[in-house]
């Protein structure tokens, strides 16, 4: 995004801080995994009961990507409606 300092995280290599994740969880509840992936399928229906929280912290490629933080506000994917709350379209 022009005129933005932008962060990106990998989060095969890094991971996602707790307080990131506890602010992904807040604002999208369990739409933040992503139930399609071959992690989430690889998973067995106890380990899924364990949540979107402790799934993520210990999975963190299951989160929905992109998730993009501005100003406080999170979003999530690259949709036309994201692109334009972001004001890149």
């Amino acid at each position: 995004m022009a005129g933005s300092d932008v962060e990106v995280i990998d989060v095969r290599a890094d991971g996602i801080s707790d307080a990131d994740r506890s602010a992904i969880i807040a604002a999208f509840g369990d739409k933040a995994m992503n139930t399609r992936s071959t992690t989430w399928r690889a998973l067995s229906e106890d380990e899924r009961a364990a949540g979107a929280d402790a799934l993520i912290a210990a999975h963190p490629t299951l989160m929905k990507r992109p998730v993009i933080e501005k100003e406080g506000v999170w979003y999530q994917g690259w949709t036309p409606d994201v692109k334009r709350a972001l004001g890149v379209e």
